[in-house]
């Protein structure tokens, strides 16, 4: 039930927002994404802060507080006109800007709780108040935006002499171009009706049996299961790993795991809109290094050199992310808005999926062929070949879902170019109509 009930509430959230802010879809996801990320860390850090690790008022504060959080959301959740000016979508980045600022401050505040010592109750409680006002600091942005299109209504009510002049000559232009567009429209959809209908191109609006039917919908499948299901191998089984390696606490490898993820989410989002719009970067070129870094990664696990675990951990948290946070722009630009909470969610059957091949199988039946009985039932595997042999397999996993990737960039190509040209011609509009 837990599990049905987040699918439903990430679908709606991450849907609705991708359709809102379609020109920052990289950030949008980076943010989700991130906060969901921290969110174990939140719950678990305020319940150790306000509870004393009390588990039934953890359970009661989980039973309640989303609960809350969602009725309220309730009423602000709907889709909203996308940003239809070079201005509109400018001042979009700058306040995903300041929530990418808001998030890293949340992020390293719990990293420092986490590392302090001896935690009073005074202490706690400050902690907890802190931490509420800075997740609650970003409902401002969009304070500040009312106040101030409030303002600009103000100013718009008494309009100047030349401006009077000005306003009749810039809306009949806009009649103009807006009878043109109609006419363009009326005109593709004759055509539309008299031709044959044909399989959309990448980009545009596809539906779910034509994005199913599309060599690049499984493409992106298979390399992001390649991605996160060897990801969630070494998150699902850290504790054994640990153990193996001669580590007795392995909360540290799980935190970095964790803080890393977030930043990988965090960083990929804005990092890959920003090449999109200054170059038409394709999206899937950054699933490419994080597949290649994270094999990488593992050729050090098995390896088992000192230290690691730790750059293994540090490795796996940020490839993760930049997985999770680059897929889900990408699959929108692909095959379009219109099915995308379906598309996006059959894309998201690889974490179940990859959780079960390689977690499950891959890892689960290679560590007890490895492992020796114990006096007390069950198999336990020391050392460092108990888990050498999976490090290897996923790091060629990696491999082939670098070298899907790298496909996938090639065959969008056209898709991304499309976006930055559209995106510089808008640009070059909204500069010389200022001039």
């Amino acid at each position: 039930m837990g599990g049905n009930s987040t699918t439903w509430m990430n679908t709606a959230v991450l849907v609705t927002c991708i359709r809102n802010f379609r020109r920052n879809r990289g950030p949008v996801s980076g943010i989700l994404k991130g906060y969901v990320g921290l969110s174990t860390a939140i719950f678990t850090d305020l319940c150790t802060a306000l509870f004393n690790d009390n588990s039934s008022s953890f359970l009661i504060m989980l039973a309640t507080v989303p609960l809350a959080v969602c009725l309220i959301a309730v009423f602000f959740l709907r889709e909203t006109p996308p940003a239809a000016t070079a201005a509109e979508e400018e001042e979009e980045t700058k306040y995903f800007n300041v929530f990418n600022v808001v998030a890293v401050v949340v992020a390293l505040y719990l990293l420092g709780y986490d590392f302090f010592p001896n935690k009073s109750k005074a202490f706690s409680l400050t902690f907890s108040t802190i931490l509420i006002v800075l997740l609650a600091s970003p409902l401002a942005i969009p304070v500040y935006s009312y106040i101030k299109s409030w303002n600009l209504r103000l100013l718009k009510t008494e309009p100047d002499v030349e401006e009077q002049v000005v306003e009749p000559l810039l809306a009949s232009e806009e009649t103009i171009a807006e009878n043109k567009k109609e006419e363009e429209a009326a005109e593709e959809s004759a055509v539309a009706v008299v031709e044959i209908k044909r399989r959309p191109n990448l980009g545009e609006e596809h539906t779910i049996s034509e994005a199913l039917k599309t060599v690049d919908f499984w493409i992106l499948f298979v390399s992001f299961l390649c991605g996160v299901g060897t990801g969630l191998a070494v998150m699902n089984n850290m504790g054994q790993i640990g153990l193996a390696l001669g580590y007795a606490d392995v909360s540290i490898f799980v935190s970095l795991t964790s803080i890393w993820g977030f930043f990988g989410r965090i960083i990929s989002g804005s990092v890959s809109e920003y090449f999109i719009k200054k170059a038409g970067t394709p999206r899937p070129l950054w699933n490419a290094a994080s597949q290649i870094i994270m094999a990488v990664g593992y050729i050090l696990m098995a390896l088992a050199v000192p230290g690691s675990l730790y750059i293994g951990s540090i490795v796996v948290g940020i490839c993760y992310g930049v997985r999770l946070a680059i897929t889900v722009p990408t699959a929108s630009e692909l095959f379009g808005l219109k099915y995308y909470g379906l598309i996006y969610n059959i894309l998201v059957l690889n974490l179940p999926l990859g959780s079960f091949l390689f977690s499950g199988l891959l890892a689960g039946y290679l560590y007890d062929a490895q492992a020796t009985p114990t006096p007390g039932g069950g198999n336990t595997c020391v050392g460092a070949h108990c888990y050498r042999l999976v490090f290897i397999i996923m790091s060629i996993a990696c491999l082939v879902g670098f070298c899907l990737d790298i496909v996938l960039s090639v065959r969008t190509k056209k898709v991304y170019t499309k976006i930055y040209g559209n995106r510089k011609s808008k640009k070059s509009l909204a500069g010389s109509g200022n001039q």
